[in-house]
């Protein structure tokens, strides 16, 4: 465009992108970003290692599926509570700032994960060991409500336009890297600690090196500078403008997460157990797979993040993921069937490079969706209805299923339809990976 001096006019650049181009990745906010979601899940993940070791020592022992109930019961309601959290942290992200809720998050978190460590056992307080228990990972699901999406709102907006993606691709590295080290820390406990020692003592050391992670990220975190997003000063709450003007996001993005909790769950945590179940692989070798594409997983997630800065929109890569896990189900699970070791290995390793597009994506495609006063509020109901509830319950859906119908091919069934759930969903959200934030 020329002006009548016959020189360019240059559009000025809006303020917000004047801003966020001025911006630079900070090392310190990516990894205060990923060290909470590293403790989460290194929680839930080392809860569920130790089920069988905490249903012997806090619900009745002369029953032992009863004790496990018990025990995974407990696993159960920190999921089943994190949509509430959700609800609060968000209200208090939006209402007093990201870095604040980022504070208080991993401080909930860390006291939580302390006070396992240190509960009485049922022999040492009867009935009220298993309330504690309960009532504690009651406790935990509220504080991690907020935890994943108030970082992930966080690193989205404090980073420059053309780096969202990877900003946010770091709360899933955080998660993964967390679901490794409980498998490590779980692993020595057993292997350097006898039987009786680890459930006499030794069980409760990894439970206190939680909240030495946690004293870490909270002094690493006191570092942080605020988000550039104002809290907000409107007289209503912010997840109920939420619904009142974005009702069909919300609804949309409920979609989305619900089908990509479910294929989570179902590749991640289940498809291990139905190798082992029905295919003939050893419990040793079919959560060796699984390590392996967790750690792929791990390697992929910030390729992901930075392909779908620069190379593919955000909407499209998911769509192509979801598509391929569709694509992909049935034969995977019949491969996990009569494949041996070698097929199932392969079929994991594919689902786990999947999920990774999917995990190095998700973060900055949906708390993109929300407008600024009420990001972490809607972004964080959607997120914990979708993966806690539709996704926490997908493994015992399946089962359920199998069950009820006697065919052992249903779960492939229960997962396309999970990713053709997913992949509308993204469908039906807008696309701003090349644009500001709202």
């Amino acid at each position: 465009m020329r002006g009548g001096d016959g020189l360019s006019t240059i559009r000025p650049m809006p303020e917000d992108l004047r801003r966020g181009a001025a911006r630079q990745l900070s090392p310190s906010a990516l990894a205060a970003g990923a060290i909470g979601n590293l403790l989460e899940w290194y929680d839930f993940g080392l809860y569920g290692y130790f089920a069988p070791i905490l249903g012997r020592l806090f619900f009745p022992v002369h029953d032992t599926l009863a004790s496990l109930i018990g025990a995974y019961v407990g696993f159960a309601v920190g999921f089943a509570m994190r949509p509430v959290g959700g609800a609060l942290l968000g209200h208090v992200g939006d209402r007093f700032g990201r870095r604040f809720v980022l504070l208080l998050s991993v401080t909930l978190m860390g006291v939580g994960t302390t006070a396992i460590a240190l509960l009485p056992t049922y022999a040492d307080a009867g009935v009220a060991a298993p309330l504690l228990l309960l009532a504690v990972r009651l406790f935990q699901g509220i504080s991690v409500g907020g935890e994943y999406t108030g970082s992930v709102a966080y690193l989205v907006e404090t980073a420059p336009p053309g780096r969202r993606g990877f900003a946010g691709s770091m709360a899933n590295i955080g998660s993964t890297a967390g679901v490794l080290l409980a498998a490590g820390v779980a692993a020595g406990s057993v292997t350097f600690a006898s039987a009786d020692q680890v459930e006499s003592w030794a069980w409760r050391l990894p439970f206190a090196f939680g909240g030495v992670l946690a004293t870490g990220a909270l002094l690493l975190r006191r570092r942080l500078r605020e988000s550039d997003v104002a809290p907000a000063r409107m007289r209503e709450a912010p997840l109920k403008r939420a619904f009142e003007r974005d009702r069909r996001l919300m609804a949309v993005a409920v979609l989305f997460t619900s089908g990509y909790g479910a294929v989570n769950y179902l590749t991640m945590v289940f498809f291990p157990i139905y190798a082992g179940t029905f295919g003939r692989v050893s419990e040793a070798h079919a959560l060796q797979a699984t390590t392996f594409a967790q750690a792929l997983a791990l390697a992929v997630v910030p390729l992901a993040g930075i392909a779908n800065d620069v190379v593919i929109r955000r909407r499209t890569l998911l769509i192509l993921a979801f598509a391929a896990e569709f694509v992909f189900a049935l034969a995977a699970f019949q491969l996990a069937r009569s494949g041996g070791i070698a097929g199932f290995a392969a079929a994991q390793l594919g689902f786990g490079a999947l999920l990774a597009l999917v995990m190095g994506t998700d973060p900055a495609m949906v708390s993109e969706q929300f407008p600024g006063e009420y990001r972490m509020s809607g972004y964080s109901v959607v997120f914990n209805l979708g993966l806690g509830i539709a996704g926490g319950s997908a493994p015992a859906i399946a089962t359920a299923l199998i069950a009820v119908t006697g065919f052992a091919l249903v779960p492939a069934l229960y997962l396309m339809l999970a990713a053709g759930a997913a992949a509308t969903g993204a469908f039906l959200m807008a696309d701003r990976s090349r644009g500001p934030l709202p």
